[in-house]
């Protein structure tokens, strides 16, 4: 007797098939469709993720192994390589980026209280950053970085209430990071950490205009003219609280405004810290505490790159490759989604691990994360609860 609903079933219930619906009808995905749809796709993609697939035949190949049990995972076409590997490479990835911001939306308001970023700010907190998904040239030609490297670049704005990814884009690797900045809507109040690969005044002073704030670090050589000094405690491990004006003539066109600039000593890393700012009104110690908290997006590259298919590639053109980006995106917050929905206790590593033993299993959900123990070493739990630890 068919008692219950598989693993894999009971996580695909959580997607919102309306808003995917409109994402499909918006790039016409599944106008004079004949074999696999847009969902079907996503949802083989999604099975390969979460299984830690190697390769597309690899998909194909477990998901035919289980025939019987394809039309209760969603599954109403036969599913084969050559016809999702085409799929991959003319279905509008846009697709998928699209219902990726479905999915951030739902998870945001999932992670309004989490408790993890603590610092008491008016706005929200966003960390600007991208990393770099290395590429064989003589396959992905069309990602040609230099001479001999090939690479598309993910750009992400990091939503530290939760770690959640509020906005991203894909573009190859000749992109350069601060041009990701003309993307982003500036959300008056908000802060926007960022390294100095995205010091451009004139894209800055926009930010000011917006009504948000900004905390950057300085370049060695930048020109200024110290207007007045704040008072500050050395024991916080402030320098110097300046309030500043640009005096190179090119660069104070850029930005005609004043500026904040706080030098700090971090005793841990027994290094001097210059940050500039627009927020002349928070403490000098949480424009160092925000900055340290641009570390999480750096966890958070790393922490998909190793748990997520996206070094690996199943199709070589570059709407194959966004698409593939753009679904391990949708599965991660999937994932943090259910986290929330159920109230699970567990970071998101170990929800994965067992989640990829388990898909064809019909345990309820919630009782299979929950009641299953795993053997982590303590020096890898630790480090994946700094970030993943939700509460």
């Amino acid at each position: 007797m068919n008692q219950g609903k598989y693993v894999f079933s009971q996580i695909m219930e959580h997607l919102p098939y309306y808003q995917f619906s409109q994402c499909v009808k918006r790039y016409r995905g599944d106008y004079r469709i004949r074999g696999l749809t847009c969902l079907e796709q996503f949802l083989a993609m999604a099975f390969g993720q979460l299984t830690y697939r190697e390769s597309l035949r690899d998909v194909v190949i477990c998901l035919n192994s289980q025939k019987s049990k394809l039309y209760h995972l969603g599954f109403r076409s036969s599913i084969t390589r050559s016809t999702l590997a085409r799929m991959n490479e003319r279905k509008d990835w846009r697709i998928y980026r699209d219902f990726a911001k479905v999915l951030i939306g739902q998870a945001r308001k999932l992670y309004t209280d989490d408790k993890e970023f603590d610092l008491n700010l008016r706005g929200t907190a966003y960390v600007i950053d991208s990393t770099t998904i290395e590429l064989c040239l003589n396959i992905f030609q069309w990602a040609r970085l230099l001479k001999v490297r090939a690479a598309v670049r993910l750009h992400l704005q990091l939503d530290l209430q939760g770690n959640i990814p509020s906005f991203f884009d894909i573009t190859t690797g000749k992109v350069h990071d601060v041009n990701f900045l003309d993307m982003i809507i500036i959300e008056s109040g908000a802060y926007y950490i960022m390294d100095r690969g995205y010091l451009d005044f004139e894209r800055l002073y926009r930010i000011h205009q917006s009504g948000a704030f900004f905390v950057t670090r300085a370049k060695k050589n930048f020109a200024f003219k110290r207007l007045y000094s704040n008072k500050v405690d050395k024991n916080a491990g402030i320098r110097c609280d300046q309030i500043i004006r640009l005096t190179n003539y090119q660069v104070a066109k850029k930005y005609p405004d004043k500026l904040r600039r706080i030098k700090y000593f971090d005793q841990e890393t027994n290094k001097f810290f210059v940050f500039l700012t627009n927020d002349f009104n928070i403490d000098a110690k949480i424009v160092a505490d925000l900055y340290k908290y641009r570390w999480q997006i750096e966890l958070f590259f790393k922490w998909i790159k190793q748990h997520l298919k996206i070094k690996a590639f199943w199709g070589y053109s570059e709407n194959a490759v966004k698409t593939q980006i753009c679904i391990a995106l949708c599965v991660y917050l999937l994932v943090a989604i259910i986290n929330k929905r159920l109230n699970i206790d567990r970071n998101l590593y170990e929800i994965l691990q067992i989640l990829s033993v388990a898909q064809l299993d019909k345990s309820p959900l919630g009782k299979l994360i929950s009641e299953n123990d795993l053997y982590i070493q303590e020096q890898d739990s630790q480090k994946q609860a700094n970030l993943w630890d939700f509460k």
